[in-house]
């Protein structure tokens, strides 16, 4: 059975666009595009079968099927043929029952979508598959694509090098110098990419990639590419296929650019649409207090949108200020009866130091998640009776510094580590070991 998507504008101008052509904006208005599938060629397989097929492809070495993206590909880029497909496994990454850490909050009903365990170890790689074989398929069908480029606060980058490493095409990204992590720097500088570090903030490294894009014909790889989020709307179908296709209350997720939230809102729309859902999960969007721009919408019900000048935050890859997928998560908010909450540099630090005393070991980003998460719980909009998934977005092991840092009591921001735990020094002498051993479990 032929399936078929195509870009269209979210403003509703007239007109469809073909996904392997290069464009990121209405031509005729200038808005951001929507990938819009065919529902009605969708519906001729019932919701039952849906299931059943989705469920046969989970780690299956049918090419390319058992990737978490491309188990779904129907459903996400039905144009992409299956030679052109670029894919390193991605996906299907574990929904964590985090009982401790729930129970501590009374939440019993408490899962964590860990999207860090992927490939490059961040939730990008979901889109990033999407994309890169777009382009792939573009390339060999004759387009003039010399390489594909992005700006970036690491995660981005590094998913965007893996990709075009293994597809073989040249990658290009744009940093803000001295403003990410040192695991994040080294990834797509091994895998080979044009890194060009700019004085800048995202915010400024964005205006120049898209300047790049559309003067000299690289192929733009941010999340205002809709192709992205199409690859990311698989992380709503994961969860409710770890489910049982059951629905969670509550889904909340960190917030810089926006796009995997408009992403998450349309994989769960799909379902809705197509009957692998009875319902909506509510959403929460969390952003840093010193990266709002979201918020400070939100608390004026969305009437008037300032970009602001983002500050040096410890979650450094939503340290954006001007997201590009604004409109597109005010959309997915109001549909999904949503919320926007912030965290505070030691709101951030300490809900990742007290879940990891639970067993997990959360990147900064995940934190912002978790302190809205503890927020939303003290004010009661979240109860016991409700089942929550929080989505982490990246691997804590790309952010060592953030860990060792708070830890050693020196983080920016974060006068208090409410659960720091430090090493004990000692000498080799048995006495002292036992009695700090035995201090420490009395």
């Amino acid at each position: 059975m032929e399936y078929r998507a195509v870009f269209r504008c979210i403003a509703e101008c007239e007109g469809d666009l073909p996904l392997d052509s290069a464009v990121y904006r209405c031509p005729q208005c200038g808005d951001l595009l929507d990938v819009v599938h065919d529902i009605q060629a969708l519906k001729r397989r019932s919701a039952a079968a849906w299931m059943k097929l989705f469920d046969s492809r989970v780690g299956t070495t049918n090419w390319p099927y058992g990737s978490g993206v491309w188990g779904k590909k129907e459903w996400v880029a039905p144009h992409v043929r299956d030679d052109n497909v670029v894919s390193l496994f991605e996906g299907n990454t574990n929904l964590m029952w985090a009982q401790r850490y729930g129970e501590s909050l009374g939440i019993p009903d408490l899962w964590i979508k860990q999207c860090g365990n992927s490939h490059s170890g961040s939730f990008k790689d979901l889109g990033m598959t999407v994309l890169v074989s777009t382009v792939k398929q573009m390339i060999t069908d004759g387009s003039n694509i010399s390489a594909i480029a992005c700006a970036s606060t690491g995660d981005t980058s590094a998913s965007l090098a893996a990709y075009a490493a293994a597809a073989g095409i040249k990658a290009v990204v744009i940093l803000p110098r001295g403003k990410i992590s040192t695991a994040q720097l080294v990834q797509p500088l091994a895998n080979g990419a044009l890194v060009l570090a700019v004085d800048s903030d995202f915010d400024g490294c964005m205006r120049l990639v898209t300047e790049l894009a559309e003067r000299e014909g690289v192929y733009l790889a941010n999340s205002m590419n809709s192709l992205r989020l199409e690859g990311q709307k698989t992380v709503a179908l994961e969860i409710m296929q770890q489910s049982d296709w059951q629905v969670p209350d509550w889904v909340i997720i960190p917030g810089g650019n926006l796009g995997n939230v408009s992403a998450l809102g349309a994989g769960f729309q799909m379902m809705l649409d197509l009957g692998l859902a009875s319902s909506r999960p509510r959403i929460c969007v969390a952003q840093a207090e010193r990266a709002n721009p979201l918020y400070t919408s939100y608390q004026k019900q969305f009437r008037e949108f300032e970009p602001v000048r983002a500050r040096t935050t410890l979650a450094s890859a939503i340290q954006i200020g001007n997201p590009v997928s604004y409109k597109k998560a005010v959309r997915a908010i109001r549909e999904f009866d949503g919320v926007v909450e912030q965290a505070s540099e030691e709101e951030l630090a300490n809900a990742a130091g007290r879940a990891d005393l639970a067993g997990l070991f959360c990147c900064p980003h995940t934190g912002v998640a978790l302190a809205a998460l503890e927020k939303l719980s003290e004010r009661g909009e979240i109860t016991r009776e409700h089942r929550v998934v929080v989505i982490s977005t990246a691997n804590g092991l790309k952010f060592s510094e953030f860990k060792t840092h708070y830890h050693e009591g020196i983080l920016d921001g974060v006068p208090t580590p409410k659960y720091r735990n430090t090493p004990v020094d000692l000498p080799e002498n048995y006495d002292q070991v036992r009695d700090a051993v035995l201090g420490a479990l009395s």
